[in-house]
């Protein structure tokens, strides 16, 4: 009588796609079915998972059906075949757990080419062995490679990986490229000698026509703060070589998820190479990180906004200006109001002095002008005619999302590549005698491939500040135009987040007298982001400054004792008017006492057109009836009162 069959799973894995070593799918079920005719076995289900980790259960969707349908006990199997104790898993615990999940329903597990049957007393012992083996070597080797890369770094070698920007690798070592070491320096010199940031430098960098060079897989040559920080923070520029900056740690909660993470202590050593700059420069600008490179969370008036902050500028150093608060408190202790202020941050100049400038200006007095100004821009009824004009027409930005587009595909690539290496490396055979080489040789594709990503991680926010910049400066977006449109409607609904928001979408820059001016004026130039309709004419900016160059006639009267600031703007049709009915007396006054802090008679500004030759007016014979005793014109007064007369085009 022949014997029945036993009925049997067979379990196959690789790694990757790849045929090698003799571990393919097919090399594995080949040796498998011969295994199960010899021993008269019957092949009841066929699970193969092909490019799956065997580090843990998880991730492997046909190991994970076998377990199930075991359980279920359809099929009535008795073992499931493996090529190798590594197919079958990696990790020790799951290993063993998976192996008393089949035992519980009575299936074993034979290792073909391992000699293991764990329906044998010893089989379950080795199983149990050999796994635990295998994961503490695993670890081991891991162990022994990284001190290998912290050797070579104590010796002062690049340890793998891209050279940074500024260097190239010649055999190995890292050299000074000086078509890249320029921009190098010039990121310190700004950074150390000048009030500038990491955004600012970047910007300076792409309006003086500076180009980054394209490398590994950049197609951009823009820079970004990205870019800056960088450079900043790495010490190999000033000879140093630091390991450690990054480690890879377990997600907490988990069995094998792991992630990056950047670490504050590492270690630094002299390198063999050359520095870029010197370390004194690398001290000075680690310095300013860490005093600027902190971000401070808010604790009290959570949904206050310093709207104009960096916008409004010093009107001394004109660096931008930020937001103070002066927190009242009653006796007991307990908050009683928060009051805001524009102050400048006294940055040090490039001479080396501090801006002395000391006075703070209230924010709701500064946004409220500010704020008034636009309500009187928009309402002007050929502003909304020139806004409806530019709805709609955009400006083509299809080239730079598909940039983005195929970037982010390209991360996508990358990514999936580092998490397919991770998987080859934990997979690699330690019995194989070239198992170490195999691995090192994995962990410095794996520290390529972190470096490519980071790469295309910069060139993603780079393009994404491209394209915010065109939207914003070149007027692409028409949400901008719409809040402009509806602005009286909207603006007092915003949140102070939303306000700043959008005045910083519209607003450049924000400029101020150092002191306010005896008729209540302080408000002295507002530039926009992109030209605006006002009067009969386009333009990008309005000035209260009589000395300033820009063509623009404004008038702006500050009446201190009402709630709100009236704000009175007209039109450029005085272009139109001849000198004499542009200088009114009046004029000619504010004039006067803006510049000088005088006031003068309207008698002496007869007495001196009189004087010129120039037609005294009404005003003159007004004044001699009221009051027939006028006494002479001060000389002093002769001279500013000519100057104003200049000014308005009389002299």
């Amino acid at each position: 009588m022949k014997n029945k069959k036993i009925k049997c799973d067979i379990y196959t894995r690789v790694s990757t796609t790849m045929q090698v070593d003799g571990y393919s799918l097919d090399a594995q079920k080949e040796k498998l079915k011969r295994y199960a005719e010899f021993q008269n076995m019957e092949i009841v289900n066929e699970y193969s998972d092909e490019g799956k980790s065997g580090k843990s259960v998880e991730g492997r969707p046909e190991f994970q059906r076998m377990l199930d349908n075991i359980e279920n006990g359809t099929d009535e199997v008795q073992f499931v075949l493996v090529f190798k104790l590594s197919r079958f898993g990696r990790n020790a615990a799951d290993v063993l757990n998976s192996l008393q999940r089949m035992q519980d329903f009575g299936v074993n597990l034979i290792c073909v080419e391992d000699g293991i049957d764990s329906s044998k007393d010893s089989g379950k012992l080795m199983i149990s062995v050999l796994s635990a083996v295998a994961e503490i070597e695993r670890e081991n080797i891991l162990v022994q490679t990284m001190e290998g890369r912290k050797q070579k770094a104590r010796e002062g070698k690049w340890n793998g990986g891209f050279a940074p920007y500024g260097y190239e690798l010649v055999n190995g070592e890292l050299q000074i490229a000086e078509d890249e070491a320029e921009i190098i320096r010039l990121i310190y010199d700004k950074f150390i000698h000048t009030n500038m940031g990491i955004s600012a430098i970047a910007a300076w960098l792409n309006q003086h026509g500076y180009k980054k060079k394209k490398r590994q897989n950049n197609t951009l040559d823009a820079f970004a703060a990205s870019f800056i920080k960088g450079v900043l923070d790495n010490p190999v520029y000033c000879g140093k070589l630091a390991y450690g900056r990054r480690k890879n740690e377990k997600v907490s909660g988990t069995r094998n998820e792991y992630r990056i993470v950047k670490q504050e202590n590492y270690m630094l050593h002299d390198g063999i190479h050359e520095g870029i700059i010197s370390e004194t420069d690398w001290e000075l600008a680690h310095q300013k990180r860490e005093k600027t490179g902190v971000k401070y969370e808010k604790t009290h008036s959570l949904d206050h906004e310093h709207i104009l902050s960096g916008i409004l500028r010093c009107p001394l150093c004109g660096s931008g200006m930020y937001g103070n608060v002066n927190r009242k408190k009653k006796k007991d202790g307990t908050l009683y109001k928060d009051y805001f202020y524009y102050a400048c941050k006294h940055r040090r100049l490039v001479d080396g002095h501090k801006c002395g400038y000391r006075k703070q200006w209230s924010e709701e007095k500064i946004n409220n002008a500010v704020e008034e100004v636009i309500r009187k821009l928009v309402k002007n009824p050929k502003f909304e005619e020139a806004i409806l004009n530019k709805i709609g027409s955009r400006i083509d930005t299809e080239e730079i999302e598909k940039e983005i587009e195929r970037l982010e595909k390209q991360h996508r690539q990358l990514t999936g590549a580092k998490a397919r290496l991770g998987q080859q490396m934990d997979r690699l055979d330690i019995m194989d005698k070239f198992y170490e080489k195999k691995y090192q040789d994995m962990e410095t594709r794996l520290y390529r491939l972190y470096d490519e990503i980071e790469g295309v991680e910069n060139s993603i926010e780079e393009v994404k500040n491209r394209l915010l910049n065109i939207r914003q400066q070149k007027i692409s977006e028409e949400n901008v135009y719409q809040f402009l449109l509806y602005f009286d409607k909207l603006y007092d609904k915003f949140t102070d987040l939303e306000k700043k928001e959008f005045l910083n979408s519209f607003v450049e820059q924000v400029d101020i007298y150092e002191q306010e001016q005896p008729d209540g004026r302080f408000l002295k130039h507002i530039k926009f982001r992109f030209p605006v309709y006002f009067g009969d004419r386009e333009t990008q900016e309005l000035c209260w400054d009589n000395e300033s160059t820009v063509e623009t006639v404004v008038k702006l009267s500050l009446k201190t004792n009402q709630p709100k600031i009236e704000v009175t703007m007209c039109p450029d049709e005085e272009s139109n008017y001849t000198p004499e009915e542009k200088a009114t007396y009046q004029k000619i006054k504010d004039y006067v006492k803006d510049k000088y802090g005088v006031n003068v008679h309207t008698s002496y500004i007869a007495q001196v057109k009189r004087m010129c030759g120039l037609d005294m007016g009404e005003n003159y014979n007004k004044s001699r009836k009221e009051n027939p005793e006028v006494k002479q014109c001060p000389q002093e007064k002769v001279e500013y009162i000519k100057d104003a007369l200049r000014y308005f085009g009389l002299l």
